[in-house]
């Protein structure tokens, strides 16, 4: 990632960043639209409104504090700290954002200096009889000699002005905590507004600008000596001092004004102070110095893309990168925002502009907390911060910051955040950058994994079949042979359980065999890809089954939980292969393992329309894990037509009561059958291969239980003579299991 920044005039201290802040605070909002706010939501509403903000600022102070002092901090401000902790897919997209806000907030200050011109404009026109003026007469020759001062003398000249300005913002806010007021209130009324009042959320979003102090700070990390301690300092103690002051000048408008008063005149503090002159002098030094602030941020961002190359064209970037020789200001990004600015300064309607700026700044803070939200969450280890904030803060911050946008403007809210959208996209295209949305949702997702599986694991009772789940594994050879197997795990796994699927290599492992088990995998991701399914894949390296089946028996699923069943598949035109599942049965039984064995068919599955179950007196253990099977297949969507006949053969003498357990079943609900789809047969004989090959010939699956005895008894010979049959799956519970 590029680093091209420059720091070889990085000597400012914490004050600077504190000063910038609180300056951009304290500023023209105070002066010249708080009171306007008190008058219209009332001393409880603008306190309201004061909290709401800094319910989302000071998360966003928090939330940048810790991302400064994750690394070393250059120049690039915001832009710089995010992408250098998240990407430059995320930091582009919120620094651009965030430098059309710093750009546009030149404007917005510009104009609010022109409106302390109001009481010299009046007292002239009461004076020499001048009652027509256009404010933009003072705007835009302050805007041009703005530009032409910092063009030409750089940020040096910004931060020797600032002592001077904030000087004077202090003695103008103590003359106004000094003033006696009105004298037009009578008691204090907590709720007072003028009648007809503007709607809360309309006056946050005019209120707001003044709460986005914190980001003109940040700015300045490419001139600071010591970022990762100055740029927390500064921004947190700067946000603190201001919603202190924003509290105490609230409550001194409610008890020094009349709502009308405060609504009417939006100068009103200079009635209210000791000295009144003292006030438009103080909203011209806090405007001034805003404007120098935001027009010495915004250059630095946009310069700080264009060193990240971020934009397409090469040539831009290039051109963006371009600095004075003689004190390293970023010219050309100076030029495009003073253009910006200029825009906005023909406008000349300071409502108009505050929101706009509010609804980029609130964009822009949305997005950082969320960022640092889920910066939490993913824990990359790469993210070292030596300060913390905690996660339930960003949180708050973001989820604040989104429904404030949209109460503000749907409209504008919807607009920004799809702006915001086509700019990540934009860079994701055209730069190639590891880091990004995707990897920070791939950590979140992986730590909420890893908790639920370690919750899973320690909330596991002993006897797991009281709510029995599967819990497979399927361990094969021929996955590229058949996918019957697969297939069939994927239906069992797809809502109700978890399933793992596993290719046996036969070795040892070395360097051929792995990469042979990468690419198998690659193989087995492919082919799973096209099918609905939450199987987990996987390869094992083992010299023989045996060894393998004893691995992957002992290690726990993806679930967090050990597996309790297990699947071997063979192909019916290759018996031999279920030797493997004999030689190995006791290692399986003595695990408590089901056992499942698919008698894969040329036939296949069919159609996924009919399931045929045969349940015989000696499937005591077998029948309701059978059942359920039948049920688990039965809800994965590729056998949504699907009905299941369930074949009973008992003796005579059970075959009433085995009616009356069945249908009592089906009678309360558990199970999704038909009682026309049982048949009850009474025999004695339950092994009459002919019966099942009559009644079940064009059956998409077939399920038969079995046990033990019947592989000592019968071995290959119980599995086998179903020629012409479609796929049957053979099952034995080690322990009956309850159908609740």
């Amino acid at each position: 990632m590029p680093n091209n920044f420059n720091v070889t005039k990085a000597n400012f201290g914490t004050l600077p960043v504190f000063l910038t802040a609180i300056s951009t605070i304290l500023g023209a909002i105070l002066f010249l639209r708080f009171g306007w706010a008190v008058g219209n939501v009332g001393f409880i509403g603008v306190i309201g409104i004061v909290i709401i903000g800094h319910l989302v600022t000071i998360p966003t102070a928090l939330a940048v504090a810790e991302i400064a002092t994750n690394q070393r901090v250059l120049g690039g401000g915001a832009y710089y700290i995010i992408s250098r902790s998240f990407g430059l897919n995320i930091g582009a997209a919120i620094g651009i954002t965030l430098y059309l806000s710093q750009a546009i907030s030149v404007a917005f200050y510009v104009i609010a200096f022109a409106e302390a011109f109001d009481p010299l404009i009046h007292w002239v026109a009461d004076n020499y009889g001048w009652l027509v003026y256009d404010k933009r007469a003072i705007s835009i020759p302050t805007m041009a000699l703005l530009s032409f001062v910092f063009l030409t003398r750089g940020a040096n000249v910004g931060m020797k002005a600032l002592y001077v300005v904030v000087a004077t913002l202090a003695v103008s806010i103590l003359f106004f905590f000094l003033g006696s007021g009105t004298g037009s209130v009578d008691n204090l009324v907590l709720d007072a507004t003028i009648e007809k009042p503007e709607s809360f959320f309309y006056v946050f979003t005019i209120v707001f600008p003044a709460f986005t102090g914190l980001a003109a700070g940040l700015g300045l990390s490419g001139d600071l000596k010591n970022p990762r301690r100055s740029i927390p300092r500064g921004t947190i103690w700067a946000t603190i001092c201001g919603l202190i002051i924003y509290l105490l000048v609230a409550y001194k408008f409610t008890t020094s004004a009349t709502p009308e008063e405060l609504a009417s005149d939006q100068l009103i503090m200079s009635k209210i102070a000791l000295w009144g002159p003292i006030i438009p002098i103080g909203l011209a030094a806090a405007s001034l110095s805003s404007a120098l602030g935001s027009i010495m941020v915004a250059p630095r961002t946009l310069q700080a893309i264009g060193l990240d190359d971020i934009f397409p064209q090469k040539g831009l970037n290039k051109w963006l990168k371009k600095e004075n020789s003689k004190n390293n200001e970023p010219v050309n990004a100076s030029a495009i925002s003073i253009i910006i600015a200029f825009f906005f300064v023909l406008i000349g309607d300071v409502n108009f502009v505050a929101q706009i700026i509010s609804m980029f700044f609130m964009v822009t803070y949305g997005a950082i907390c969320l960022i640092s939200f889920l910066e939490h969450f993913a824990a990359d280890p790469s993210y070292r911060p030596t300060f913390k904030s905690r996660w339930y803060f960003s949180l708050l911050g973001a989820l604040l910051s989104f429904w404030i946008m949209f109460q503000m403007s749907p409209v504008y809210a919807g607009l920004s955040l799809i702006i915001m959208g086509i700019i990540y996209q934009s860079i994701n295209r055209s730069t190639v950058e590891p880091r990004g949305l995707a990897k920070l949702f791939k950590g979140v997702i992986f730590q909420l994994s890893r908790h639920l599986q370690i919750f899973a694991q320690r909330a596991e009772k002993e006897n797991r079949d009281i709510s029995w789940r599967p819990f497979a594994i399927c361990i094969t050879q021929d996955s590229f042979k058949r996918r019957s197997a697969f297939d069939l795990l994927r239906w069992i796994s797809f809502k109700y359980g978890f399933g793992t699927y596993i290719h046996h290599l036969e070795g040892f492992l070395n360097k051929k065999t792995n990469e042979e088990s990468k690419s198998v995998m690659k193989r087995l991701i492919n082919l799973a890809s096209g099918s609905k399914n939450r199987v987990y894949l996987d390869t094992i390296i083992s010299p023989s089954f045996t060894s393998a089946l004893a691995q992957v028996m002992q290690l726990n699923g993806i679930s967090g939980n050990g597996y309790n069943s297990i699947l071997f598949e063979f192909s019916r035109s290759e018996p031999d292969s279920l030797k493997y599942v004999f030689e190995n049965y006791e290692l399986v039984a003595s695990t408590e393992f089901d056992v499942m064995i698919l008698n894969s068919s040329y036939k296949g599955f069919g159609y996924n329309k009919e399931i045929h179950l045969w349940i015989s007196s000696e499937d005591f253990e077998n029948a309701n894990l059978m059942i359920l099977l039948a049920y688990i297949i039965q809800g994965h969507p590729d056998w949504r037509k699907g009905t299941i006949k369930i074949f009973a053969i008992y003796p005579g003498d059970e075959l009433e009561k085995q009616k009356e357990k069945l249908l009592g079943l089906i009678k309360s609900g558990r199970l999704p059958i038909s009682p026309s789809n049982i048949e009850l047969i009474s025999s004695n004989r339950t092994g009459n291969k002919a019966m099942i090959i009559d009644r079940s010939a064009d059956a998409d699956l077939c399920i038969l239980g079995f046990n033990k005895s019947d592989i000592d008894e019968k071995g290959m010979e119980y599995f086998t003579g179903f020629d012409d049959m479609g796929n049957i799956l053979f099952v034995s519970s080690y322990k009956e299991k309850e159908i609740k």
